[in-house]
């Protein structure tokens, strides 16, 4: 989960709201545009839609489970 976070905000990790990828990924959810988001429509984002990013980013941990799976030692 945090991988999939630092890779999101990458060059914007102490302010994610000004990430263009995490920006794109909102408007297309939205429909809300880009330049008009700011902190405050970030912050209400994040609440409101907490349950659906959570499940998403375990998601993402599952995904890179398979992708990635831990060797099994002997």
């Amino acid at each position: 989960m945090l991988r999939f976070l630092w890779n999101a905000t990458r060059g914007h990790h102490l302010r994610p709201w000004r990430s263009p990828y995490l920006l794109w990924r909102i408007e297309t959810y939205t429909g809300v545009k880009m330049h008009q988001i700011g902190l405050p429509e970030f912050s209400e984002f994040l609440w409101r839609e907490r349950q659906n990013l959570w499940r998403f980013l375990r998601w993402t941990r599952e995904m890179q489970r398979c992708v990635r799976p831990k060797p099994k030692h002997p």
